[in-house]
């Protein structure tokens, strides 16, 4: 299965219960950035299920002819500023960041987070140079945690994922931008009976309560 680094914590014990509620059965996950996994299964790289962080992702997938039948939304997220422990340079609001002072790193423009961002930024009529652009929001979260970075722009997920080592200071509702995560089985699916049984089980209730444990948003209805 391939899956957005942002699903790594929840897939992760997503996949631990699937296989615990279907006993003889085992979900090999490959975590990266969505443009790079979609890249990867254009390319032959065999894969059941994708599941995207945004919708623009997975149309360039299912464009490509590589997905069976429609995706459908299971989670949203929206976004947070990152910042180390204790927000030791005081980063209150997006306008902090354009503070020639402060290192901040995104992730590239190709990447869910770092478009997401991009739009953020965009609506709130910030300008920044970050220092860094990341290919997936881990580079990010662990420029940040490491001392690399003073802040960054990441999922609220990925900011409740990094645990003691960080902290986020919210972002207003009127400029947040909330992504989709769609799922889909793809093509050239080995096991696409396996791949539809991994989807109704995310998009159950129990799947759904995990993802709502690490911060993610119900699918809009």
């Amino acid at each position: 299965m391939f899956a957005a680094s942002s699903l790594t914590a929840a897939f992760t014990e997503a996949g631990k219960a699937f296989s615990a509620a279907n006993p003889g059965t085992s979900v090999t996950f490959n975590f990266a950035g969505s443009s790079a996994l979609v890249t990867q299964i254009g390319q032959g790289a065999p894969a059941d299920v994708f599941a995207s962080a945004d919708d623009a992702n997975m149309k360039k997938l299912t464009d490509a002819g590589e997905a069976t039948g429609a995706a459908s939304k299971f989670a949203r997220n929206s976004l947070e500023i990152l910042v180390a422990k204790g927000n030791p340079k005081g980063v209150k609001t997006l306008s902090d960041l354009s503070n020639s002072a402060l290192t901040v790193v995104l992730c590239a423009a190709a990447v869910p987070c770092g478009a997401s961002a991009a739009a953020t930024l965009t609506k709130a009529k910030v300008k920044l140079t970050p220092k860094s652009l990341e290919d997936q929001v881990k580079g990010v979260v662990t420029k940040v945690t490491s001392g690399e970075a003073d802040a960054g722009i990441v999922f609220v997920t990925d900011v409740s994922a990094a645990g003691a080592a960080a902290e986020g200071v919210a972002i207003p509702d009127d400029v947040n931008t909330i992504t989709n995560y769609p799922i889909v089985v793809t093509h050239e699916a080995t096991n696409a009976a396996g791949g539809s049984a991994f989807i109704s089980f995310i998009e159950s209730g129990h799947g759904q309560a995990i993802m709502a444990k690490y911060g993610f948003l119900t699918p809009a209805a």
